[in-house]
């Protein structure tokens, strides 16, 4: 395909600046008026815009076959800020995001100016930041994919296992979340906590989610990814979840695993239609229900 690579800086007095970033231009974006969908493809920790260099094959491919739409991709390098407003507010990357970075892309390039065009990608620690985007956010953001996000099993900061943070520092917590870390800020940046506090929000947006984690994760992370699974679950707010067997954090499996993050964004910004069947079966249902209502006063969601 003939994509077009193009490394940038943006400044903002938000963080430390300028911020350097990359975006790719699908094919034909110079021969024609169309806007596209933007998709922030979020780096994971000690990252960098580069990131959006190495996957740039994979998203030609998965554009290729048509699983997802022609987009504008954009990588911008926030270090290991956790994508986070730190709580002394000397770096607001969070705010940068949703803010003049996002009024600049938008101004910069032929995009879809509204949430339905808006879509989120991110691995790892980019995968946390997509989730705590999408589900602060959700009248912004069409649909996220977080892939084995940096996420933690827990509600509360110090319910934290050793075993499930142990690759973060004791510094990092604490330039981000304050010295010593302030846990009621903790909570209310966990993406598990913001999902509970937003879900009506999150449920009438119709936020598309998806997560996945390897079950064999050198960080532990399936178990940040199952824990958020089965919160959304319990309180029926709609996603995809995949438990990936036999994958690491790293390794030949995230290559097919980022083409079906991304084939879930396409399904999202064009939903394949229910078919016959599925009309069938609905209407199907919908007469048992009411069976067991007029005959045994029994309602059934």
């Amino acid at each position: 395909m003939a994509t077009a690579l193009l490394k940038k800086e943006f400044s903002s007095e938000l963080v430390p600046s300028p911020v350097e970033y990359a975006v790719l231009l699908p094919e034909g974006y110079e021969q024609s008026d169309e806007a596209y969908p933007l998709l922030y493809f979020l780096h994971g920790g000690n990252g960098d815009r580069s990131f959006l260099e190495l996957m740039r094959p994979l998203i030609e491919r998965t554009i290729s076959s048509g699983k997802l739409p022609k987009v504008v991709a954009v990588t911008p390098s926030v270090s290991r800020s956790l994508y986070m407003d730190y709580r002394d507010g000397s770096q607001k990357w969070e705010q940068f995001l949703i803010g003049p970075f996002l009024n600049h892309l938008r101004m910069e390039y032929r995009l879809i100016p509204d949430r339905q065009g808006t879509l989120l990608f991110g691995i790892s620690m980019g995968g946390m930041g997509g989730l705590r985007l999408g589900f602060k956010y959700p009248d912004l953001f069409a649909a996220l994919a977080a892939l084995e996000p940096g996420i933690e099993p827990a509600l509360a900061f110090g319910d934290i296992q050793v075993e499930d943070r142990f690759w973060r520092s004791d510094e990092l917590f604490e330039e981000i979340f304050g010295i010593p870390v302030n846990e009621t800020y903790w909570e209310m940046n966990n993406p598990a906590n913001i999902a509970l506090k937003n879900r009506e929000k999150i449920v009438h947006s119709n936020l598309g989610i998806y997560i996945e984690c390897g079950d064999e994760d050198s960080f532990g992370l399936d178990r940040g990814t199952e824990f958020l699974h089965r919160l959304l679950r319990d309180h029926r707010i709609s996603h995809e979840y995949h438990l990936v067997k036999g994958a690491d954090h790293l390794g030949s499996s995230l290559g097919p695993r980022s083409e079906e993050g991304l084939a879930f964004l396409g399904r999202m910004l064009n939903p394949p239609p229910p078919g016959p069947e599925v009309e069938t079966l609905r209407r199907m249902i919908t007469q048992w229900k009411e069976m067991w209502k007029n005959q045994k006063g029994i309602e059934i969601s």
